[in-house]
């Protein structure tokens, strides 16, 4: 494992999960539970704050209903944020890197290194608070896009730079 990433990766418990081979699964950053947790802090506050507003100055009741709703959306997604990132993984295999996500609803996605067309780096102003990226991988199906998120920014530069790379020696050999 990297240093700065979870210690283990989190599998569902169903004994009709997805199942992941014995290999070196590499796992994002704690930083983006830190950045999720105050994007989604700031939604919180700011619907919270939007709800108080309408209801004690304008008195519209009504705005108890899609309030309530959106808080209480808002706060159980920010709960299982922690969980979530520890399902994050990725592996680089000999011929494609596959990556996984999610506990309930479980993707497995294996991106061949010689169909990889677009390898990109993006960051928001929290994520270069904290000093992490995200790594977005584009191929000829739209369908197959990747984007690993709470990458170290070194490792999301490294890991760029070598399946460029990989993926041009590759296709060359097409």
């Amino acid at each position: 494992m990297d240093a700065g990433t979870f210690t283990a990766l989190v599998e569902p418990r169903s004994p009709s999960r997805l199942e992941l081979d014995g290999g070196d699964w590499h796992q994002i950053s704690p930083k983006y539970v830190w950045v999720q947790l105050i994007s989604s802090g700031v939604l919180i506050v700011f619907v919270a704050a939007a709800m108080l507003f309408l209801t004690l100055f304008l008195h519209q009741t009504w705005a108890y209903i899609p309030g309530g709703i959106i808080l209480a959306i808002s706060i159980w997604t920010t709960a299982i944020v922690p969980r979530q990132a520890r399902s994050i993984g990725y592996r680089l295999r000999q011929d494609d890197l596959v990556f996984r996500r999610g506990i309930l609803w479980q993707r497995l996605v294996a991106v061949p290194y010689g169909r990889m067309q677009l390898i990109d780096i993006t960051h928001g102003p929290l994520d270069r608070g904290f000093g992490i990226a995200q790594l977005k991988f584009v191929t000829a199906a739209a369908a197959t896009g990747v984007t690993i998120p709470g990458l170290e920014q070194q490792t999301a530069e490294h890991l760029r730079d070598l399946l460029v790379e990989v993926a041009e020696s590759r296709r060359t050999g097409l």
